[in-house]
Parts: C-alpha cells; structure tokens; sequence
C-alpha cells in the first residue's frame, strides 16, 4: 500500500512529533497509511533532533540564524526548508512546536498541505502562551487544536478538537501537562484524516 510522507518541523524536544513517529510504528494508527519522511529543526541543539536520529528516522537542520545576513533571511530560509521537503518527496508537512512564522512563500507552497497543533481551543488563545493565557483567564475548559496553517498565526481551517475541563487543583504545569496527552491523541489522529483524503484525490 502507498504510504504519505511525513515531513515533520520541530525546534525543541519535539514530543509530538514522537507521537506521530510511534504512531506510524507496529501497530499504530498511522502504520497502514504514513511513514516519517524526514525531521526538520532550525535549531541545531533540538533534542527532539537525537530521539529521531536514534529511531533511525532521517533528520536535517536549517538553522534560521544562519540566515541573518541574506538579502531576504526568512524567504531564503523557508527556500532551504521546501527544498529539502522536496528532496525527501514530502506529502504532508506537520508543525510540531516548530517555533517559526511562516511566510506566504511556504504557506502558499504547502496549501492544505502544512497542518499544526495549538494548545488551546482555537480563536481563543492564539500565540506562543496559550496555556498559560488560558490559566490567569481561569477558564473552565481547555483543549488543543490541530488546524492547516494559513498566513496568519494560529488559524487556518480546523480540522480536530480535544477539550478538557480543569481541575480545581490544577497548576499551569499540570495543565500543560495534560493537554500535551491531549495533542499526543489528536495529531496522530488529524494525520490519518489528512492522509486518507490525500489517498482518495
């Protein structure tokens, strides 16, 4: 059966990014439709990085630093991205706390193509502080988002979400720490939607 590749984007420990890895393995979700083409991270120190490595997934690093003295830094950056995508023949490409704005050039490239994960029940709490925006607001409900990625940060078409209530005794670390679980669960998840409509066209 023809398998979608997985091009996967991450900057730090990459854990969802391991969730969709494990899901594509044995018996997971993913195993009969995805396979992880290749991971991706600007930053060179990413630890996420070493796990991939050590499944013996293919990795690459385009560090976006690299690029302060371009002419244009962050078009010739997402340039040096697609290209690589492109060698490793990527169907899909998945942002797994890839800690970068996109610009139209890749956004565009990648259409219904480029999904991410938020952690949060999107409109409601865009940009890098979700949870914890969430939390001083004293919201009673919460949740992830998994959505295609359009020019603008956190939004785009959504594709799954998962809500959980909070605990009285919830702190901002427990509550980070649950909605990790919770993205671990959808993304695999959203993949093997995507995947199945890619299949069908």
């Amino acid at each position: 059966m023809v398998k979608i590749k997985l091009g996967i984007l991450i900057s730090g420990n990459g854990s969802n990014m391991q969730a969709i890895a494990n899901s594509c393995q044995n018996c997971g979700i993913l195993a009969d439709i995805a396979t992880v083409a290749v991971v991706i991270s600007n930053n060179p120190q990413a630890k996420g990085l070493q796990w991939a490595e050590k499944q013996g997934l293919a990795t690459a690093v385009v560090d976006h630093k690299s690029f302060a003295l371009a002419t244009n830094p962050r078009l010739e950056f997402e340039q040096k991205l697609y290209q690589i995508l492109q060698q490793y023949s990527v169907d899909l490409v998945c942002l797994a706390g890839f800690m970068r704005l996109l610009t139209p050039f890749f956004v565009n490239a990648w259409y219904d193509r480029l999904i991410n994960i938020h952690p949060s029940l999107l409109p409601d709490f865009k940009g890098a502080n979700a949870v914890s925006d969430a939390f001083l607001a004293k919201v009673k409900i919460v949740g992830c988002t998994t959505h295609f990625v359009r020019e603008q940060m956190d939004s785009g078409p959504i594709i799954l979400q998962q809500s959980l209530v909070v605990n009285e005794d919830d702190t901002l670390e427990s509550l980070k720490t649950r909605i990790l679980a919770l993205e671990h669960q959808i993304y695999p998840q959203t993949i093997k939607i995507i995947c199945n409509k890619i299949l069908q066209n």
